[in-house]
């Protein structure tokens, strides 16, 4: 029917070259977007490392507070995915100033909503704890967790915002460049010598600068290709 009736279909002989051409446009994109998607569990592997020299108790608080990143992120993470469409779709139909007045205002609404959810967390944190862990040994680093952490998520959601815009505007390897950056050159030295210095809970307060800083740096590559006009895209 779709092919007969509504013409939705079009079968045509596979041309070959234009296959390829087609192929390494796509992973122009989707190799560094892959190659930044493998890059966090490897950062997470030597952030877990260096939890781990406080012992166990510390690598499950540590656990669950990961979970926790990942629900709490969750609205921004949607939005992530929904925002390149709307850039690229904007971006063919020359539409640029609909692409910054979407990304300025998925980072605004990012903010807000995080602070929300931190404030949140912050308050409920004693009943949260409760809920996965019985034993004082894990509460004190969870409880510890919760204070820190999430105070740091409105940047780290801006930071991925940041990125899938960039891959959005044809610009992968800078997207790369802002999780390159932000793991091994903010994310693991800071935690690193935080940790080595003063501790678990200095780690936790390093991973808030650190996903500042890197936020700071993906807002301003992105603002960098929105003023220049999309002209090198051209």
């Amino acid at each position: 029917v779709l092919y007969k009736k509504y013409q939705l279909i079009v079968l045509i002989k596979p041309d070959l070259l234009r296959i390829i051409s087609n192929w390494r446009r796509v992973m122009k994109i989707g190799l560094p977007a892959a190659l930044s998607n493998i890059m966090t569990p490897i950062a997470g592997g030597f952030l877990t490392a260096m939890v781990a020299a406080h012992g166990p108790e510390a690598v499950a608080a540590f656990g669950v507070g990961n979970r926790l990143e990942s629900l709490s992120l969750l609205v921004c993470l949607a939005l992530s995915m929904t925002l390149p469409p709307f850039v690229s779709q904007n971006l063919g139909a020359g539409q640029f100033e609909r692409v910054k007045i979407a990304y300025y205002g998925a980072v605004k609404f990012a903010l807000v909503w995080q602070l929300l959810i931190f404030v949140l967390l912050l308050l409920n944190r004693g009943s949260i704890v409760d809920i996965f862990t019985d034993t004082d040994a894990v509460k004190v680093p969870l409880s510890m967790w919760l204070m820190v952490v999430p105070l740091g998520f409105g940047m780290q959601a801006v930071i991925f915002l940041s990125a899938s815009t960039l891959n959005a505007l044809h610009q992968p390897l800078r997207a790369l460049r802002i999780s390159l950056i932000r793991l091994f050159v903010f994310f693991i030295p800071l935690a690193w010598g935080a940790n080595m210095l003063l501790g678990l809970q200095a780690m936790f307060i390093a991973f808030v600068v650190a996903n500042t800083c890197a936020a700071s740096v993906a807002f301003y590559l992105v603002r960098q290709q929105l003023k220049r006009g999309l002209d090198s895209l051209h």
